[in-house]
């Protein structure tokens, strides 16, 4: 056939056949995939791939779709997703244009969940470091719930009865819906700008993993970890764990249990209040039972004054005696020494050796006592002194040597 004969396509209309081909024969279907090659655009809009084993295809959502996604799409993602076949003429390319996602084999919000709970836990939101220890007796406490709930009443009723010293500051917030989870961290922020309580409790009662969630959102997860003052997390649950009990500085199953902590805290001080109440009238005692041994010690030392006088009296008398001994055997040994003395000077004096027959002369004219006879002259006259007596005598010879005069 003729050239001219012929009908010539332009690229356009081929593309053009191609879209309206794709979009009659297949339209909106459910696709299933992993993500690849995802990016996102100036305006918000998200492009990616998704592949199976051996096929791509190109894939957008755009901003207006996207927008409300609970969980972050990454490569490497399975997901299932609703959208439009289309075919993108500038590039002469078919995609899909995404309207729903749903990650295969998991909820969006589990997903959420799971997504959040790794970036907190990389920032270090859930590290032991972080948590605060709880206040060794709270006084006065908050709590972050719904004023009407069971939560509340559960609380109010244990403190009422373990503990009813306790101050309780009820700060009224949602526990599920929408806006829940800005209304808790809200009240956290309040009661630790109020700085009027030593605790916080977060709470709610029971109920289903949909009624809980706003405790796994990221702002009450960061209200709690920013919060000054310490923590209780006591979210109704027995199976999962919230973010918030994560980042709390304790968390318990029940609001029942958070009560039964502050009861349990006053108990302990009352416990040890009267420990030492026991340890102190002990201690008290065995000071009083020392001071009692000592003062009677002082009393049996410590003598009247008439005592002590006499005692006095009782030493001088002993001294006394002992002093009057001394001088008696002073005295004796001083008579002693004073005969010994007196008789040798008998034995010194002229009158003993004139008693032995001796006989002393003097001479008349002056009184000296004759020594020496050529002192004497004949007619001289002498005085001798016998131990009995003297006699008056005159000199008639001077005899010079002695020894002629010796019978």
């Amino acid at each position: 056939m003729p050239l001219e004969n012929k009908h010539i396509y332009t690229i356009s209309e081929v593309t053009q056949a191609i879209k309206k081909l794709l979009e009659e024969k297949i339209g909106e279907i459910w696709l299933e995939g992993e993500i690849s090659d995802f990016a996102i655009g100036p305006n918000g809009h998200f492009y990616f791939s998704l592949k199976d084993q051996s096929s791509l295809i190109k894939a957008a959502m755009f901003v207006y779709a996207n927008k409300g996604l609970k969980f972050k799409l990454e490569n490497g993602l399975k997901i299932v997703c609703f959208g439009k076949i289309n075919a993108y003429g500038p590039r002469s390319q078919y995609q899909i244009i995404v309207e729903k996602i749903e990650p295969k084999g998991i909820g969006a919000r589990q997903l959420a969940f799971e997504q959040l709970k790794e970036k907190l836990l990389k920032e270090g939101l859930f590290e032991a470091s972080h948590k605060k220890p709880l206040p060794f007796m709270p006084f006065r406490i908050g709590v972050v719930t719904s004023g009407a709930g069971a939560a509340v009443r559960d609380i109010l009723g244990i403190l009422q009865k373990g503990a009813p010293c306790i101050d309780v500051l009820i700060r009224s917030s949602r526990v599920q819906g929408e806006e829940a989870a800005k209304e808790i961290a809200q009240g956290i922020e309040d009661l630790n700008q109020f700085n009027k309580v030593d605790l916080i409790i977060i709470s709610r009662g029971g109920g289903s993993t949909e009624d809980l969630w706003a405790f796994n959102e990221e702002v009450v997860a960061r209200a709690v970890y920013n919060s000054a003052l310490p923590t209780i997390s006591a979210v109704g649950h027995q199976i999962n764990t919230s973010l918030c009990d994560l980042v709390a500085d304790c968390f318990v199953e029940t609001p029942t249990a958070a009560a039964k902590i502050i009861v349990d805290k006053k108990n302990a001080l009352l416990a040890e209040l009267e420990s030492l109440k026991q340890e102190a009238g002990f201690s008290v005692g065995d000071i009083i039972s020392l001071l009692k041994n000592n003062l009677t010690a002082l009393a049996h030392a410590i003598k009247s004054p008439l005592d002590r006088l006499q005692e006095k009296e009782q030493v001088l008398d002993e001294l006394l005696a002992g002093l009057n001994n001394n001088m008696r055997q002073f005295i004796n040994i001083t008579r002693e020494r004073i005969a010994a003395l007196i008789h040798r000077l008998d034995a010194l004096s002229p009158l003993a050796v004139l008693s032995r027959g001796y006989s002393l002369s003097v001479s008349m004219a002056d009184g000296s006592v004759i020594k020496d006879a050529d002192k004497m002259r004949p007619g001289d006259k002498m005085k001798t002194i016998l131990s009995a007596g003297a006699l008056i005598s005159s000199v008639e010879e001077v005899i010079k040597d002695e020894r002629k005069t010796i019978v």
